[in-house]
């Protein structure tokens, strides 16, 4: 007789035991996974445990919960409770149940296309900060460190608020928060196209982030990643492309109806656009299955977690990486077309640079996420982070604009590929319960390293007159962001030397 006496979500833990179960030898599903003698998926066998197959009870003698110490006291236990029977081979047990994993829902593909949407619309107006730059600072007699600070202020609130938002998220869901990120999207851009202040300037960016950016990227991120356990890193990898796709064709399209239309009408544009394509498409957000079944739950003792370093360490350490990460990447993305209109090209060849650059970062965060899977969310990322700080600096040093086309492309593939990376490596790293909050926690830093890398970059320009120590700052903060992801991979591989190739 075959006895079910729990099910797990995962099989990649040290000691696996295959308990006896009333269904069969064919009910694969029902193998318990244990770490450090502990059951990883419920920490503790109870008595009458209820079949997932079946709804059958299983009966088992002694007290209600039973815990164990170590491996052989637990196998000592199974072994005065359970008959010997004739058992599969566990290596054909483990190769069957990992090769025909249960298919992700086709849902999240949906969930995807919607998130890719909306996050197009968030980040691209970030990306058309740098176009609106130069028209209010000529209207306005402000500096270019004044005009830039606005891209500090949605920065700095999509960061602040973005926590606030994870913690709601991993409350209560995310259902209606593309809802509220479409109708806050379109009031902060209309309110824009009244602005004749640097505080109202400030003030709507900050509403942007606050209720637009904060809502609709990091809470549902964390929602779209749970919705795929094969191959996560391709469907954020993908998800997270809408970002690089608005930093390129908003800006492009912003440029064009400033040179033609002035920069209110583009602004008032941009809102009655941004709530005819969002607002309908939010109305079908769902929650992904796993966050479901945890937001149910009131503890976290049934959800599996495997990686060797705590979630807190985990966000600590990738907090502390953005930063300087952000930095690196803010310079030219809030810069660039500033350094080249200054150079002498008009308004829209340099807009046309940063579309080139932003549609490279489109396959930069698909092949991001999809780099994530092949070898490791952290692998991934220190490589993409080397390929922006090797080519950050070199946009003040070249004039030929095709030259500024095949730099657009490598740099916006390796600077794209970095921020799918992180999401990846939160989602790996982080359990479902806590995702959306830490992904909020590492974006605020995120965000805060964008905001001051944009600041830093019109600092050093107001200072010098040129864009040279901007973007030499830029490659700097760069290289200090692959010191801290070294140290990062040195302590996980010594602390679990077999956890950094799923990391």
């Amino acid at each position: 007789m075959w006895r079910h006496i729990g099910t797990a979500q995962t099989i990649n833990l040290r000691l696996v035991v295959i308990l006896p179960s009333s269904h069969g030898p064919k009910h694969f599903k029902h193998i318990i996974s244990y770490r450090h003698g502990y059951c990883a998926a419920t920490r503790r066998v109870r008595n009458g445990s209820q079949c997932a197959c079946t709804g059958r009870q299983s009966q088992m003698t002694g007290s209600k919960y039973r815990r164990f110490n170590s491996e052989q006291r637990m196998l000592e236990c199974f072994g005065r409770q359970l008959r010997p029977v004739e058992c599969p081979s566990l290596n054909s047990v483990l190769t069957t149940a990992q090769s025909q994993p249960n298919p992700d829902p086709r849902y999240g593909w949906i969930m995807v296309a919607i998130v890719f949407t909306l996050t197009t619309l968030s980040f691209g107006t970030l990306g058309a900060i740098s176009v609106f730059l130069k028209p209010l600072a000529a209207e306005f007699g402000w500096s270019r460190a004044d005009t830039a600070l606005g891209y500090t202020a949605i920065a700095f609130s999509s960061a602040l608020f973005g926590i606030l938002w994870g913690i709601i998220a991993d409350r209560y869901g995310t259902r209606w928060f593309g809802v509220l990120a479409a109708i806050a999207m379109a009031v902060a851009l209309i309110l824009l196209s009244t602005q004749n202040s640097l505080l109202e300037f400030y003030l709507f960016y900050f509403l942007f982030g606050a209720l637009g950016n904060a809502v609709c990227s990091q809470p549902l991120f964390a929602n779209v990643g749970f919705w795929f356990q094969r191959k996560p890193g391709l469907a954020l990898g993908i998800t997270a492309a809408g970002g690089a796709m608005g930093q390129g064709i908003v800006p492009y399209f912003a440029g064009i109806g400033i040179e033609h239309w002035g920069w209110r009408a583009t602004y008032e544009a941009m809102s009655l656009i941004y709530l005819v394509i969002a607002l309908p498409i939010a109305f079908f957000i769902r929650e992904s299955p796993e966050r479901q079944r945890v937001l149910s739950q009131s503890t976290t003792e049934n959800e599996p977690r495997t990686f060797p370093l705590s979630a807190v360490e985990v966000i600590l350490w990738i907090s502390i990486a953005v930063i300087f990460c952000c930095n690196c990447m803010a310079v030219p993305i809030v810069h660039l077309v500033p350094l080249l209109t200054d150079n002498g090209r008009s308004l829209s060849s340099a807009t046309s640079v940063l579309l080139v650059l932003m549609l490279a970062g489109v396959a930069g965060r698909i092949m991001g996420g999809k780099l994530a899977d092949m070898i490791g969310a952290l692998p991934g990322y220190f490589l993409m982070s080397l390929g922006q700080t090797v080519f950050v600096a070199w946009f003040v040093f070249l004039d030929h604009l095709l030259a500024l086309y095949a730099l657009a492309i490598v740099f916006g593939f390796t600077y794209s590929g970095v921020m799918s990376s992180i999401l990846v490596c939160t989602r790996i790293m982080v359990s479902a319960r806590l995702a959306a909050r830490a992904m909020a926690i590492t974006s605020f830093f995120g965000w805060g390293g964008m905001g001051l890398g944009g600041y830093f970059g019109g600092m050093f320009y107001d200072l010098s007159g040129n864009y040279v120590n901007s973007f030499v700052f830029a490659a700097i903060a760069g290289f200090v962001n692959l010191i801290i992801l070294a140290a990062f991979m040195t302590r996980i591989r010594r602390h679990g030397p077999g956890d950094l190739a799923t990391a």
